[in-house]
């Protein structure tokens, strides 16, 4: 492959090589060494972004008999899907995400073909990773009720912000595929669409305690008594837990598949221009 190549399946194509030494040598603990490896934890991850998405909105719809999403929902949840796919994986493997995206670049030369097996692998246990996560978090409370159980109502809330936290983390990565800063606020917020779209039937989507914890203390204040934090089965602490711990999942599986992995001395084409 020539380096040209190289940069059109990496996304680099027309952007001007900075003149700094790049050690390209992993130098921190347990950091993966093999460039490959290193684009196949991309793909895993960016995937499993991809689907979580995807399926999450297609799950709450039809569960919910769509009356709590139709299908231009199901549109835009896939869309945006693809986009934070793109940002956790993008500037480490390209953001492929589909194996008839691998196969036909390798077919145009675009990427070598020794490893396309290795990218759709990775894409397909993304996929099945991703469709286990909606299931424990949204299929196993079929049929849809209004008496959801706190324990599914938890696992959502802890789902939900291990996918914004996970996001964000990517949406910042200087070393990968960064939203502008300018167009940072603006990624979030179609984040918190996209993760109410995908998550939000179950638990109302808090994924910040401080969004329940706050009106739910003034409701005591004003009146409305002990019934706020003792109303179905004590539900007041699902919405501070749930994102409490998972922020830290969500953040911890992107630093440890991608963050962590980026060559130690490599300085962002972007950067600086």
């Amino acid at each position: 492959m020539s380096g040209n190549d190289d940069k059109i399946e990496n996304g680099y194509v027309g952007v001007q090589e900075p003149d700094v030494f790049m050690n390209l040598e992993p130098t921190k603990p347990f950091q993966v060494k093999s460039p490959l490896f290193r684009e196949c934890l991309a793909e895993f991850l960016g995937t499993m972004v991809m689907i979580m998405f995807g399926d999450g909105v297609v799950a709450q719809v039809v569960l919910s008999e769509g009356t709590k999403g139709e299908y231009i929902n199901i549109n835009l949840c896939w869309g945006l899907g693809v986009l934070f796919g793109i940002h956790v994986s993008g500037g480490v493997s390209g953001a492929h995400l589909n194996p008839a995206v691998t196969t036909t670049l390798a077919w145009f030369g675009r990427m070598e073909w020794k490893k396309v097996p290795y990218y759709v692998v990775s894409q397909i246990l993304g996929a099945f990773v991703a469709a286990f996560v909606v299931w424990v978090g949204v299929f196993a409370t079929y049929p849809y009720s209004n008496d959801v159980p706190v324990g599914t109502c938890f696992l959502t809330e802890v789902v939900g912000t291990a996918l914004l936290m996970g996001c964000i983390f990517a949406i910042g990565d200087e070393l990968n595929k960064p939203a502008n800063p300018y167009t940072q606020p603006g990624a979030v917020a179609l984040l918190v669409v996209a993760i109410g779209m995908a998550f939000g039937m179950n638990s109302g989507y808090a994924i910040n305690p401080a969004r329940d914890f706050g009106p739910r203390f003034f409701s005591w204040i004003a009146g409305w008594g002990s019934d706020v934090f003792t109303l179905r089965d004590s539900y007041f602490w699902v919405p501070i837990v749930g994102p409490l711990l998972g922020g830290p999942i969500g953040a911890g599986i992107y630093v440890g598949l991608i963050e962590h992995h980026h060559p130690r001395e490599y300085k962002h084409p972007l950067e600086n221009q």
